[in-house]
């Protein structure tokens, strides 16, 4: 299990299952396949199709991963004050509001103006895979500026998913919802002795439940994930994505990486694709890279201390360029936006591919170039023996 845990294979594995996607998508395996991920499974109160319960229900699993993290940073990691949680904070705010603008200004007037928060995600499990393959020698306070910044990206995309996804929501339901999370949150602090495994089965049945209750309410699915995993008591929570987070890097994500990825290249010449596949394409890359490294160079004036602690503007950049990587949160982001229109949705994955693509070919030359240059300066340091300048 310790390889599935690893950044490295975790990126390796959802590339290669979007890449299969998109190559099976084009080939005479495609319609049966597309016919698959329509079919429907469930009956009665829950009947969605293959790539719903991909989408709308494995992937609360990562949510719920992605959540528990959040929390950790926050009470105990590297967000938990004010100070710590500034200069990412304003790189990850930058990083959002860039790409948007860029995307609203190249899909003017186009009607698709809704797809504006595709390029705002970046994948956190992508960019540290990036940085892991090739960073070696690089300090780790650059791991640790990607980690915050992704995670507060991740809370600005979470934020997105509820807000500007949910229409009509059932209010009573999702009062319903907060009863079953609030009780989760108290059973997981009473899980010892031999309560554990009785608690942890009703708690199972509570999160279930808390899901469906999400689901019919109107609001995305996932959310359900993110307020089990905020509600959580920290220890039991950090036990359980132990226990899920091979599943989520070795089933769930490169699962939902390959349905997303399961649609056929348009036969169209460039000049006749939407505005929308040109405005991803341009504002994740691109966007990304000039806003968290704006973001972060204007952040970077409220840090104190010694200069060494602090982050270079090459070293910005590096990250700006690995902030660009959207992948699973952008594709979850252009299936919910382009949800009413097959060709336009479809466009969009190959735009979030194709720009995920390029962002992964920039900052891999990047995180080279920046760790070479660390291993040559501080030769000792990169061998681990001491903090590199």
């Amino acid at each position: 299990m310790s390889i599935i845990r690893s950044e490295r294979t975790a990126a390796g594995l959802l590339l290669g299952a979007a890449a299969l996607g998109l190559l099976l998508a084009n080939t005479a395996l495609g319609p049966a396949l597309l016919d698959l991920q329509h079919a429907h499974l469930g009956g009665g109160v829950i009947d969605l199709s293959v790539g719903h319960w991909i989408s709308d229900g494995l992937l609360a699993i990562f949510f719920f991963i992605v959540a528990v993290e959040l929390k950790h940073e926050l009470v105990a990691g590297e967000l938990n004050s004010v100070q710590k949680a500034i200069h990412p904070a304003i790189a990850a705010v930058a990083g959002v509001i860039v790409p948007a603008g860029l995307y609203l200004a190249i899909s003017a007037g186009s009607g698709l103006e809704q797809g504006w928060p595709i390029p705002t995600a970046t994948d956190i499990a992508f960019a540290l895979g990036v940085l892991a393959v090739f960073g070696r020698g690089l300090p780790n306070r650059l791991r640790v500026f990607l980690l915050a910044l992704a995670v507060l990206d991740d809370l600005i995309a979470i934020v997105i998913i509820a807000v500007f996804f949910t229409q009509d929501p059932n209010l009573l339901e999702l009062l319903l919802a907060a009863v079953t999370v609030t009780l989760f949150g108290v059973l997981s602090r009473m899980l010892r002795g031999r309560l554990r495994w009785p608690l942890g089965v009703v708690m199972v049945l509570l999160a279930v439940l808390t899901w469906w209750l999400v689901y019919d309410s109107g609001v995305h699915a996932t959310i359900a994930g993110v307020a089990l995993g905020l509600v959580m008591a920290r220890r039991p929570a950090r036990r359980v994505t132990h226990v899920l987070e091979p599943w989520s890097n070795g089933l769930i994500l490169p699962l939902f990486a390959f349905s997303a990825a399961l649609v056929p290249i348009p036969q169209v010449a460039p000049s006749e694709l939407s505005p929308a596949f040109w405005a991803i394409l341009v504002a994740l890359p691109v966007g990304k890279l000039v806003g968290i490294t704006l973001g972060g160079w204007l952040g970077s004036f409220t840090k104190r201390g010694p200069e060494r602690g602090r982050i270079s503007v090459p070293g910005l950049i590096t990250i700006a360029a690995l902030g660009g990587i959207g992948f699973t949160v952008s594709l979850l982001m252009n299936e919910l936006a382009f949800a009413g229109s097959e060709e336009v949705r479809a466009e969009g994955t190959l735009a979030v591919l194709l720009g995920s693509a390029v962002a992964i070919v920039v900052s891999g030359v990047l995180v080279s170039l920046l760790a070479r240059r660390n291993r040559r300066l501080h030769p000792v340091a990169a061998e681990g023996k001491v903090p590199a300048a």
